[in-house]
């Protein structure tokens, strides 16, 4: 078999963008990049190597995560390792990224603080992208910790990005940080069992759940941001599409100029605000 055949079976098996997803495995398989799986497309595969495709496209129809069998994704055009116990990033956190990127000038220094950073994504893309930033990285799992450490040297950052251990709920760093970020737990405790598959059985409850309405982490921050802000640094948080009115609310005591901003598909996505 060669390696496009190897494609075109590998889709007829998927339900969730077959072509797109047998094309992943495949490449991760194989050890190519998309360029090469077109111009090598009639190179041969291994058995073994099949083999490893049958077995990635059998825990794909179990419901497990194509990241979490790839064990890799995209986001903001930078690659992040995946595994799992560690949040998968997804697209609309990038607006969280986007809008950092508005309020910050590319040839400012600063220094910013990621809470609950899971795979780093979010610390390690304002870094890349603002490439004098010094960024820290919280989060209370060993598992996050070490995978945003490797992700800090995939992306080349490791100068400037450092990931450490912190119960944020007990404890916070006694620094100052021009920029606080955080895509924090905030699915209400009462949810979570009734998400998809992929989520509920697949992705850590550790960073889904959010308290018994969704909304203990941002208390906590918003709490202990003016701490940690500098006059006028900026706080920005992820939130669930039907939380920006309590989160604004939350914000008000310290923080002004305070915006709710949609994802691409519309919905209340950003929270941020300016400290007091």
């Amino acid at each position: 078999m060669v390696i496009s055949q190897l494609v075109r079976e590998t889709a007829k098996r998927l339900s969730e963008n077959p072509l797109f997803e047998a094309e992943q495995m495949v490449m991760a398989v194989c050890n190519l990049d998309r360029t090469e799986l077109v111009l090598k497309g009639r190179n041969d595969v291994s058995e073994e190597e099949i083999e490893k495709v049958n077995d990635m496209v059998l825990r794909r129809l179990k419901g497990e995560p194509l990241q979490y069998i790839i064990g890799e994704c995209e986001f903001m055009s930078l690659k992040f390792y995946t595994e799992r116990g560690v949040l998968i990033p997804r697209s609309d956190t990038e607006t969280l990224v986007e809008k950092i990127l508005d309020f910050t000038d590319e040839n400012e220094e600063y220094k910013a603080l990621d809470i609950c950073t899971g795979t780093g994504c979010i610390g390690i893309s304002i870094a890349n992208y603002r490439k004098k930033a010094e960024v820290k990285l919280l989060d209370i799992s060993d598992i996050a910790i070490n995978l945003a450490k490797r992700n800090i040297i995939l992306n080349n950052v490791n100068d400037r990005v450092f990931a450490e251990k912190e119960d944020i709920l007990k404890d916070y760093p006694k620094e100052k940080y021009d920029i606080i970020v955080s895509n924090p737990p905030y699915i209400e405790s009462d949810v979570i069992d009734t998400l998809q598959v992929e989520v509920k059985d697949y992705e850590p409850h550790l960073a889904l759940d959010g308290g018994k309405d969704g909304l203990i982490f941002y208390r906590r921050i918003v709490d202990i941001a003016p701490d940690m802000l500098n006059k006028d640094g900026i706080l920005a948080f992820e939130i669930g599409y039907n939380q920006g009115s309590k989160v604004l609310e939350i914000m008000k005591k310290s923080f002004y100029n305070i915006q709710i901003i949609k994802d691409l598909c519309g919905n209340d996505r950003v929270v941020i605000g300016i400290r007091r």
